[in-house]
């Protein structure tokens, strides 16, 4: 029996990283009868067939992590993704990737990709985010900006990119290792967004214990079963700022004595973090109506 991380799985084989090689395996039918599908990024025990030197899953490990969109296992780190344009930066999806990586329990990194277009924009966006508390970096394949501080970010994670077609995943991992040669895409010019290059979850190994994945889907991650009095614990300068409501089941709409809406009105709360915070406070509630 020998350990492994599944890197990915099409049409019913899992590709199993032992270390040394890559094995393609498939699952025991036992996981079927149990309802349990081997997810990328499972840590497992395969048995080697010296014959044909392909596997069978015996275990799968218990996940520390689990997401569903994408399904993917035991991710430690969601590194966000945005373009300072082309597509143009969109601060309601930043904040609601960062809502999605607090709900699954992520380490989250903020990197604002093609910041050569737009320098001035980028460094106010790093430093709005930095000052909240999140590690923010910009970086540009054109001029390799910031591409050494995300390697060093990546070290010893397995960790997912996100963010909308177009901002440059895919170019930012083949910078940080040109031998993935993953596929890129160009903007559409007719509905001025990225055409989607990923199809399938897969993990890109940069050592034994770094792993990364550009994902298709993570944009749709499901977080409409936050409750929405909860919604300002994953929003850090609102969460801080809240502690000293009136009430505290305050939902910082209009509520007398919101602290919130105070700090909001004298600068101390960023007002499109506000906003976004409302947008998705109503998401969320408007999906529990039905």
């Amino acid at each position: 029996m020998v350990d492994g991380i599944i890197l990915k799985g099409i049409g019913g084989f899992y590709y199993v990283d032992i270390g040394n090689s890559v094995i393609e395996c498939r699952a025991r039918g036992l996981f079927r009868e149990k309802e349990i599908e081997p997810l990328v990024g499972d840590k497992v025990s395969i048995r080697i067939n010296k014959e044909d030197n392909r596997g069978y899953i015996e275990e799968i490990y218990p996940r520390k992590t689990m997401l569903n969109r994408p399904p993917i296992a035991n991710v430690t780190q969601l590194i966000i993704v945005m373009s300072i344009d082309n597509p143009k930066i969109n601060l309601w999806f930043l904040d609601k990737l960062i809502v999605a990586g607090h709900n699954s329990d992520l380490n989250i990194i903020i990197c604002i990709n093609k910041s050569d277009i737009d320098p001035i924009k980028s460094n106010e966006i790093v430093s709005m985010y930095k000052e909240i508390g999140y590690t923010t970096i910009r970086t540009s394949t054109k001029n390799h900006e910031g591409i050494d501080d995300l390697r060093d970010i990546l070290r010893n994670h397995v960790s997912v990119l996100a963010g909308p077609s177009g901002v440059g995943k895919s170019s930012l991992i083949n910078l940080i290792n040109p031998s993935f040669k993953l596929k890129t895409g160009e903007i559409s010019k007719k509905l001025l967004r990225g055409k989607h290059t990923t199809r399938h979850v897969e993990l890109f190994k940069l050592d034994d214990q770094t792993y990364i994945s550009d994902t298709p889907g993570f944009s749709s991650l499901y977080i409409n079963d936050i409750n929405p009095y909860e919604l300002d614990t994953y929003f850090i300068d609102i969460n801080n700022s809240s502690k000293k409501c009136k009430f505290s089941n305050c939902l910082h709409i209009n509520e007398p004595g919101c602290n919130v809406l105070i700090d909001v009105k004298n600068g101390k709360i960023n007002k499109s973090r506000y906003d976004n915070y409302i947008l998705i406070l109503n998401e969320i509630k408007n999906y529990r109506r039905f």
